[in-house]
């Protein structure tokens, strides 16, 4: 599940107390009601150890507790806890009714502020002047934000594996990771997105994500193409997956069809490293594997023969990723394609935050 819309209330602060002391052999104790405390506030957490919103989406309504009421003797009244929402890397939070961007949770334990408690009331020792020395005033509690929001998750991952239907793009992911995706001999065995760690002792590590099969228009939203194609946008390095296979569509064919719907849906993926990946090869091939040879030659584009069956050519491939995927980390700067996002953020919407705290009390 990627999509999740809910409704987060902070916590109401506590109302002040009207008190006077009352003591033996004190005959002008004078007030000394208590503050109440504020309300807790809510926000969203991103974890890595949580992959969908399914959390969001079958609890829909939250909310932080409410601060308590202040009390005589200057006692005043417990702060709420605040309520802490866990949610995937790479989630985007924008409000429910405006879908205004709020922010863009892409690192572990980044945090957002989405709805602020209410302030505690003062209690009457506040009101005491040399005129008015009995007053019987009292602030009530300031009521917590509420909001409707609209969460939307993008896969965070180094490498996309895109293609048509049964290309073979959920073997291949099994084959070079420790995933256990449905594979199957019909199309759109694959329903959901699904991620699988590389881990290489000498070359290190990387993600790759398995966008299901994309057909004509869906960029359009045909065969829900808009739901997986926004999980590419993360990606640094785009894999090509084609069958090869004598049986299998024209390669020309299979390869327009998805320029054209990567080209519809967002031009910026074109422009980024791609990669061809010549699946089935343990198939008769000859005459399909020929042409694609030919058109990759043309555009320049990278082109590996592997068999996600017998796992002929895996170990080429996976080198190949693995390099371009270090090359790719050692050009961007640490935190420099997103940091600019969350100051921008605080100077529009003055009642968020989004940074990494140390610790939530």
């Amino acid at each position: 599940m990627d999509e999740a819309r809910i409704r987060v209330k902070a916590g109401d602060g506590g109302r002040g107390c009207i008190s006077f002391r009352r003591e033996a052999h004190v005959p002008r104790g004078g007030p000394d009601g208590g503050d109440g405390g504020d309300g807790g506030s809510v926000y969203l957490v991103a974890r890595r150890s949580y992959r969908t919103l399914s959390d969001q989406k079958f609890h829909r309504f939250s909310r932080a507790k409410d601060g308590v009421h202040g009390r005589g003797k200057k006692m005043y009244g417990r702060r709420g806890a605040d309520l802490i929402i866990p949610v995937p890397l790479g989630t985007i939070v924008a409000d429910g009714d405006t879908r205004e961007l709020l922010a863009d949770l892409i690192e572990d334990e980044q945090r957002v502020l989405v709805a602020r408690g209410g302030k505690g009331g003062r209690g009457n020792s506040h009101f005491a002047t040399p005129i008015r020395q009995a007053p019987r005033i009292a602030e009530p509690g300031q009521s917590g934000q509420e909001r409707w929001l609209y969460l939307t998750l993008k896969l965070l991952a180094d490498v996309g594996l895109i293609g048509l239907p049964n290309a073979g793009k959920s073997a291949l992911l099994c084959r070079i990771s420790a995933a256990h995706s449905k594979v199957a001999e019909y199309p759109f065995t694959t329903l959901t997105p699904h991620l699988g760690t590389v881990e290489i002792d000498l070359l290190g590590a990387f993600v790759v994500a398995d966008i299901p099969g994309l057909i004509e228009g869906a960029s359009s939203g045909a065969g829900l193409g808009i739901r997986f194609l926004r999980h590419i946008e993360r990606t640094r390095l785009l894999t090509h997956v084609i069958d090869i296979s004598d049986t299998a569509r024209d390669p020309h064919e299979a390869l327009s069809v998805i320029e054209e719907e990567l080209r519809a849906f967002n031009p910026e993926l074109l422009m980024r490293p791609r990669i061809i990946v010549a699946n089935k090869i343990d198939l008769p091939h000859d005459l399909h594997l020929s042409t694609l040879q030919t058109l990759c030659a043309e555009r320049g584009l990278p082109l590996f023969p592997v068999s996600a069956v017998t796992g002929e050519g895996i170990e080429q491939l996976i080198r190949y990723l693995t390099d371009q995927v270090r090359t790719s980390s050692k050009r961007e700067a640490p935190g420099t394609q997103h940091d600019a996002t969350i100051p921008e953020l605080k100077v529009r919407h003055p009642t968020l935050e989004s940074a990494k705290a140390p610790t939530i009390p």
